[in-house]
């Protein structure tokens, strides 16, 4: 695999973080959080071995409903827990960490957001940021590029990272891939081979700008997630191009003699293969950016996390992300959290 990506450009390293997604590209071996071969959550890690403490309760199926305020100052957090609605009440701070969809939801639901949009459903203004629930962004990908192979697949998983046009300054393609064995779909699809290679390229560095929006003033009303994925050209002629890329590599000298052709998406090209990017692109869980940190009039929260307008209020999670990372969300979720945590320890000096 390395052999067939230099091939094309696209040179090695040993590690998939930092210069490599920084720079021009490059492909390395997947890096995954593991211990006795079982993957390690991040709860797992910063969490559980702190459950005993007395000052801390988690509280798993809790539904965070909406903000309670004093004026301007969260003054408790309500929540629903076994069928019964609970309030707690907010010491020094509330720190928001439910991701770009939740986030953005219950500050709407408890006042915080456009005014146009909070008024549709009766809910009292406390603080008009327009910015709540724009931007969001995410990447998109294929389900997956699927070869037969010749005898056994082989066992490893890469990622590789490149550019659509070389003059972007970093990457705005990736690709995972692995032993078809590993991805479980030949469990639901007995038709794929015995044998396969899978390839899931992305663009990731979108132009497409979606929305969250509510449906309705109870907790219970679902999200409108307007996601509009390749809604933008330039996004569409770049999962064009992580294509062609793949085809490229898996058609090298390099990998010839492993992959015996390739059966999905099959031959299809020109405007036969837009349409088949436009009905089988998906989400690549990566939603974010919909409460961004920044300066103009769709920011929410500042450097320090801090919600505009709110006293006590942070956002911790991928919804303050100015733009979607290049690479996958994890890690830098993780650092947002850091800072965070950072913040807080200074703002009180704990």
């Amino acid at each position: 695999m390395f052999e067939g990506t230099r091939s094309v450009g696209i040179p090695t390293f040993d590690s998939v973080n930092g210069r490599m997604m920084e720079g021009p590209g490059g492909c390395s071996l997947v890096e995954i959080r593991m211990r006795d071969w079982q993957r390690l959550s991040i709860f797992r890690s910063y969490t559980h071995p702190y459950m005993d403490r007395p000052n801390l309760t988690v509280l798993t199926s809790a539904l965070v409903t909406r903000l309670i305020f004093e004026g301007r100052r969260v003054s408790a957090v309500e929540f629903t827990y076994q069928d019964k609605v609970h309030r707690i009440g907010a010491g020094l701070e509330v720190v928001l960490s439910l991701g770009a969809i939740n986030t953005p939801k219950v500050l709407m639901l408890s006042g915080v957001g456009d005014q146009a949009e909070l008024h549709r459903f009766g809910i009292p203004l406390v603080e008009h940021l327009p910015g709540v629930g724009q931007n969001f962004q995410d990447h998109v990908a294929l389900p997956g590029m699927i070869w037969e192979c010749h005898g056994d697949e082989p066992d490893a998983i890469f990622h590789w990272f490149a550019r659509s046009d070389s003059s972007l300054d970093t990457p705005d393609l990736q690709t995972t891939q692995a032993p078809l064995e590993r991805t479980g779909l030949k469990k639901v699809n007995p038709t794929l081979p015995a044998s396969g290679w899978i390839m899931i390229p992305a663009v990731i560095r979108t132009k497409s700008r979606g929305r969250v929006r509510l449906t309705g003033p109870g907790p219970l009303d679902p999200a409108d997630i307007e996601s509009n994925l390749l809604s933008d050209p330039d996004d569409l002629k770049a999962l064009i191009a992580v294509v062609e890329l793949c085809r490229e590599i898996a058609n090298s000298s390099a990998l010839r003699p492993f992959f015996k052709q390739e059966v999905v998406p099959g031959n299809i090209k020109g405007p036969g293969l837009e349409n088949y990017l436009r009905n089988n692109a998906i989400s690549w869980w990566h939603q974010t950016c919909t409460a961004k940190m920044g300066r103009d009039s769709l920011s929410v929260v500042d450097a320090n996390l801090k919600v505009y307008g709110i006293e006590n209020l942070r956002i911790a999670d991928g919804s303050i992300m100015p733009r979607v990372t290049t690479g996958n969300t994890m890690a830098p979720c993780v650092i947002i959290g850091e800072r965070a945590a950072e913040a807080i320890r200074t703002a009180y000096k704990l």
